[in-house]
């Protein structure tokens, strides 16, 4: 991982969001990883996913690395996991422990990757309420959403939030109109950091931007727009230790959503494939 984010320190967002789109979908299994073939459907085309799911030659990287070292014994699930924990840190955010013992799926689901991974068009509600079905809070979803502190997205994504929502600085989002243009179709995958600030630092700069009303995404504000993440979002602003201790503790909640164990699934030897 310190190689990958050195050569693109974007990777670490990378792999972050590779991990949270694995977990969100029939729980941390690795089944994010698998490619499609002619039989087999994966999640890598989910629309969540096609076109943005990216980092998959970084985890190809260290599982060939790790199966020299110790063979069928390393779930590609528990890799992904620790390498989001890895990149956040090299990034300069917090470490923590990462549970392991994680197997591999041999299923994949494009079905739930579409409908169970939230969309930067969400509201509050919406949010809360996605992130409860996977028996997480209101608290680990704010204190989640600070993932946003690295990080791109495109276009495409937020579109809407800087020309049709009124909860936006307005110097904001005329910055943004210009790499962004308003017709569907012009310059859908052009990026912007979703942290302007400091877009390569894992800092709590995400919840000043938020304050300030410049959260990028229309999912972002919705978290400071009245509601009933005011508070937290405040307290994550003006208190950095605040956000990455309560960072770590959601992402260990994350990381235990419905894991593989025992004889389930299976440990993969390639981590585009079932063996």
């Amino acid at each position: 991982m310190t190689q990958a984010v050195n050569k693109e320190r974007r990777m670490g967002a990378s792999i972050l969001r590779l991990f949270f789109h694995d977990c969100f979908v029939n729980g941390c299994d690795g089944s994010i990883l698998l490619d499609d073939t002619s039989s087999f459907t994966g999640e890598k085309n989910a629309f969540p996913n096609r076109n943005s799911a990216r980092g998959f030659e970084v985890i190809d990287a260290i599982k060939t690395n790790v199966e020299k070292a110790c063979n069928g014994t390393v779930s590609c699930a528990d890799i992904l996991a620790i390498a989001a924990r890895d990149g956040v840190f090299l990034l300069g955010g917090p470490t923590w422990t990462v549970q392991l013992g994680r197997r591999d799926a041999r299923t994949a689901s494009q079905s739930a990757a579409n409908n169970q991974i939230p969309s930067p068009a969400s509201s509050l509600s919406a949010l809360i309420s996605s992130f409860s079905n996977k028996g997480l809070n209101a608290r680990d979803l704010t204190a989640l959403s600070g993932a946003h502190t690295i990080g791109q997205s495109q276009c495409t994504n937020f579109r809407a939030h800087i020309y049709n929502d009124t909860n936006i600085n307005a110097a904001f989002a005329s910055s943004k109109k210009a790499n962004c243009p308003a017709a569907s179709g012009s310059g859908d995958s052009n990026l912007a950091p979703l942290d302007a600030q400091t877009p390569g630092r894992f800092d709590n700069g995400y919840y000043k931007n938020l304050v300030g009303q410049r959260g990028l995404l229309h999912s972002d504000q919705e978290l400071f727009n009245g509601g009933s993440q005011d508070a937290l979002v405040r307290t994550y602003s003006q208190n950095g230790a605040r956000f990455a201790s309560d960072f770590a503790a959601a992402m260990i909640r994350m990381g235990a959503i419905s894991p593989l164990t025992g004889s389930s699934g299976e440990i993969r030897k390639n981590c585009r494939k079932l063996n």
